[in-house]
């Protein structure tokens, strides 16, 4: 139970695929404006991260290796990781169309998103079970959506502060990337 834990704090703070593996920053900065926007970007790549974890650690043990076509991996993996995001894009179509009208290009970009391609390899990597893999894509979520949400409080309050012309905008938002990368890293060896 200790270790599960580990691996939940683990991706949601002292390794987090933002902050510390510096992953998924296009979307990360562009989705990081309002708070409502962030959230159900964090909210749909944590679907995404879960669903596509479970299916390619399946993949990987019961496909990929039994045959042993480990040749396949990565072609297997962003087809599974493709198609998980298409699905969530026409629900979000049919469903939810203001959130969707919200998030433009960003949500085809959760394809080519490098948080979901680097969980699914990392957990094969890491070797872990099911669960693990299970917590793992979890915490991922979850430490993704925790740096959007941090990234848009911060941004709303930036706008009506008087900042520089120089560092409106993504200048000042990769520094405030850097400063939070430096606050999470405080917490780095905690839980070993």
């Amino acid at each position: 139970m200790l270790n599960l834990f580990a691996i939940f704090f683990a991706a949601v703070v002292t390794e987090n695929f933002v902050f510390y593996r510096f992953l998924g920053l296009c979307p990360f900065l562009a989705m990081s404006n309002k708070t409502r926007t962030a959230v159900g970007m964090g909210i749909a790549v944590t679907f995404v991260l879960i669903v596509s974890n479970s299916i390619t650690w399946l993949l990987q043990y019961f496909v990929l290796d039994k045959f042993g076509l480990p040749f396949l991996q990565y072609a297997s993996f962003i087809l599974v990781i493709a198609s998980l995001v298409q699905f969530i894009e026409m629900y979000m179509h049919k469903y939810q169309a203001a959130l969707y009208k919200a998030f433009g290009i960003y949500l085809p970009l959760i394809t080519t998103n490098c948080v979901v391609l680097g969980l699914v390899l990392l957990t094969i990597l890491k070797g872990y079970n099911f669960l693990e893999a299970l917590i793992f894509a979890i915490g991922t979520g979850a430490g993704y959506t925790l740096a959007l949400v941090i990234m848009s409080g911060i941004r709303e309050r930036l706008d009506l502060a008087d900042v520089p012309e120089a560092l409106k905008g993504v200048p000042l938002a990769l520094i405030i990337t850097g400063l939070l990368a430096l606050a999470f890293g405080g917490f780095v060896g905690m839980i070993k």
